[in-house]
C-alpha cells in the first residue's frame, strides 16, 4: 500500500496524529533514535508537514512531553556558574517549579502519567535526560568526561526525582513540610557528587 503524504483532512486531526507517531517513536526509540523522518513516516504524512507544524526535532519532542517549563530558559542560569554549585543551582531551579502555584501541578500530573503509562514514562526519562542534564553538561564544555554524562544524568534523576515523589507527591513528613533550604542544605552536596564526583 502506498504511503500517504502530503496535508490530511483537518489541520487539528493531522497535528494530533503527528504527535502520537512521535510520542511512540520517543519512547521506543529514544530521543536520540527517533527521526523525523520515521515519525512522518508512521504518521502517514510528509516530512515537510511535520516541520510545518512543529518546526524541529526538538521542538516536537517537547510537543510530545508538555513540560511545565521550557529547558532553553533554564539552562543558560544552570550552567552560569560553572561546574562548581550545578548541584545546588539544579535542585533550587528544580523545587521552585515543584513549589509553584502554575508549574508544580503541571510537574505532578507529567509525573502521574509518567506512574501510569510505559510511553509516558520513557517521554519523562528522555526529557529529563537529553533536554535538561544533557544539555546542562553540555554546556558546560569539558568540565565532565562525556563518557560519563549517560550515568550522571540518571544518577541526578534518581536524586531529584526520588526527591520529587516523596515530598510532593506521597508527601512523607516530616521531608514534605520541611522548609527549601533544609532541603537543599542536605541534598545538594549529593547531587553535585553525581555531577562531579568519584562514582566508583
Amino acid at each position: 500500500m502506498a504511503r500517504r503524504t502530503g496535508r490530511r483532512p483537518g489541520k487539528q486531526d493531522t497535528r494530533e496524529v503527528i504527535l502520537a507517531a512521535a510520542r511512540e517513536a520517543f519512547a521506543d526509540r529514544g530521543y536520540d533514535g527517533a527521526s523525523i523522518r520515521a515519525i512522518a513516516t508512521s504518521a502517514g504524512v510528509d516530512p515537510a508537514l511535520v516541520h510545518h507544524y512543529f518546526g524541529t526535532k526538538e521542538q516536537l519532542f517537547l510537543a510530545t512531553v508538555q513540560p511545565p517549563v521550557d529547558p532553553a530558559e533554564l539552562i543558560p542560569k544552570l550552567v552560569a556558574g560553572g561546574v562548581d554549585g550545578l548541584g545546588r543551582r539544579l535542585l533550587e531551579t528544580f523545587l521552585s517549579v515543584w513549589e509553584h502555584p502554575v508549574t508544580g501541578p503541571a510537574f505532578e500530573a507529567l509525573l502521574r502519567r509518567a506512574f501510569a503509562n510505559r510511553v509516558s514514562a520513557r517521554l519523562v526519562r528522555e526529557f529529563f535526560a537529553v533536554q535538561v542534564i544533557r544539555r546542562a553538561m553540555q554546556s558546560l564544555g569539558g568540565a565532565i568526561d562525556p563518557a560519563e554524562v549517560p550515568l550522571r544524568a540518571t544518577l541526578a534523576a534518581s536524586q531529584l526525582f526520588g526527591l520529587a515523589v516523596t515530598r510532593y507527591v506521597l508527601r512523607f513528613e516530616p521531608l514534605a513540610s520541611a522548609p527549601r533550604e533544609t532541603v537543599v542544605a542536605a541534598v545538594a552536596p549529593n547531587l553535585q557528587r553525581y555531577f562531579t564526583g568519584e562514582l566508583s
